[in-house]
């Protein structure tokens, strides 16, 4: 199921495609905002003119542009056009911008009695409150905020469910606080502190957290580089898309790539790699090794906890080791991966391995935008399929069962001490010290920033 953030987004994405495709960009851009709310139409907003003035945000982002960069509000879209054709990388770090304009400026999370509230004679909220916070006025409950601490007692006794929590979508999804007001009481995200995860993204409501796209230079190099331009798809690419995974790769094959091949054969290399260094760590006397192929979770460690760095396991992502395996046959070779991820843009700019990084949402517009039907395509003829359990990677514990069967194949009675953190959120990094200390057992421990795994990631079409 979708909803009104995701159509527009992607609304605006096949805009964008088609009017590349007929070479009309440059003279359309400027136009889209006022086409999709022209004169008469209601307004999302206050009035069609902040409903355009959003709409052009998000094309910057589309363009590959931050806003918070934006200095000339008079600027035009095709100027950002320009400056984006003439530059061949990819935007940068960081891969997330804020649209101030389309926040709402949420209020602050807090507890609020509802009309719900009977004025028991039991009066369960007053009688737990530690801070005396409430009181009964008028047989109505009423909390004194200069007192209330947010513990959320009150909202557990209430038997008439009046008492309910408001939240900042954005801030109660980032696990690692990076997200604040600042004070235009607009969101703003603490770069220092971002791993990049994408919560915020798939969170806001409003949709006022953009992602910086890399389509606009994929299309580009696509028809005018002359390379050998490659496709690298993700394993949880089967779920989101009808069809075969071999028809998904056809139709993919049908946007221009010179080759489509499955990120799951570099995931037999981590697998390989991850299970040598694990045998390795384990003979120096390291108690754990956590798995290292979700760039969230690696950015979480190394900007907020890199004392616990040593843990991690530095074997590269299946990514970047299918990107090794397409330069080796041609070092020439521009390649895109396609996956549901934010913060493999993050990996890819560091790397430098990867050249562009695509979403499944981008990419599903894409073939939405040239009326390529997946489940009408001829199956690709895969060179190797990969293995099941390096297709498995995409899901939650998927990473565990591959380095386990690997493993098992020296020894068949082999035992690993795994547990897994599945998803990441604002109690993950005091489990990772728990962890370093011992006080919770394993030696082997996967890491997913996405619940479930990346078959969830922040830009999958459906969860």
């Amino acid at each position: 199921m979708g909803n009104g953030a995701e159509y527009i987004r992607r609304e605006l994405m096949i805009r964008l495609v088609r009017a590349f495709d007929d070479e009309s960009l440059h003279a359309e851009l400027d136009q889209i905002p006022i086409r999709l709310r022209p004169r008469g139409v209601n307004s999302s907003r206050c009035c069609i003119y902040h409903d355009r003035a959003v709409l052009k945000y998000r094309l910057m982002a589309l363009l590959g542009f931050a806003s918070e960069n934006e200095t000339d509000e008079a600027r035009l879209l095709s100027s950002y056009l320009d400056e984006a054709l003439s530059d061949p990388k990819p935007a940068g770090e960081p891969p997330l911008t804020v649209c101030a304009a389309g926040c709402s400026g949420c209020p602050d999370s807090s507890y609020i009695v509802t009309g719900n509230c009977r004025g028991c004679f039991a009066r369960p909220c007053m009688y737990n409150c530690p801070k005396g916070a409430i009181s009964v006025v008028n047989q109505m409950s009423r909390i004194d905020y200069s007192k209330c601490v947010k513990c959320g007692k009150c909202m557990a006794v209430c038997p008439f469910n009046a008492i309910v929590k408001t939240t900042v979508p954005c801030e109660e999804s980032c696990p690692v606080g990076a997200i604040r007001k600042n004070e235009h009481h607009t969101a703003e995200i603490d770069f220092e502190k971002c791993i990049s995860c994408g919560k915020c993204f798939s969170k806001c409501p409003f949709s006022a957290i953009m992602e910086r796209s890399h389509m606009l230079k994929v299309l580009q190099v696509l028809k005018y580089s002359g390379k050998k331009v490659v496709a690298m798809v993700a394993p949880s690419a089967e779920p989101q898309f009808p069809g075969t995974i071999e028809q998904l790769f056809t139709a993919i094959s049908k946007l221009g790539f010179s080759d489509v091949v499955e990120v799951a054969l570099g995931a037999e290399m981590t697998t390989e790699h991850e299970a040598k260094e694990f045998c390795e760590k384990m003979k120096e006397g390291q108690p754990l090794m956590t798995t290292s192929c979700c760039t969230a979770y690696v950015e979480l460690v190394k900007r907020h906890l890199p004392e616990f760095l040593k843990f991690v396991s530095t074997t590269p992502s299946p990514m970047l080791f299918t990107a090794r395996m397409v330069h080796e046959a041609d070092p020439d070779a521009i390649t895109v991966f396609i996956g549901p991820c934010i913060a493999k843009r993050l990996e890819a700019v560091k790397s430098k391995e990867v050249d562009f990084v695509l979403t499944f949402e981008e990419l599903g517009t894409m073939l939405a935008g040239r009326s390529i039907d997946v489940i009408a395509q001829e199956p690709w003829k895969l060179p190797r399929p990969a293995s099941v359990t390096a297709r498995n990677y995409a899901r939650s514990c998927g990473v565990t069962q591959a380095v386990l069967t690997e493993l098992m194949q020296d020894d068949p009675n082999f035992k690993l001490d795994s547990k897994f953190i599945n998803g990441i959120d604002k109690k993950t990094l005091g489990m990772l010290k728990l962890y370093a200390m011992g006080k919770l057992p394993a030696n082997f421990l996967e890491v997913m920033a996405c619940p479930g795994g990346c078959v969830n990631g922040p830009c999958s079409l459906t969860h």
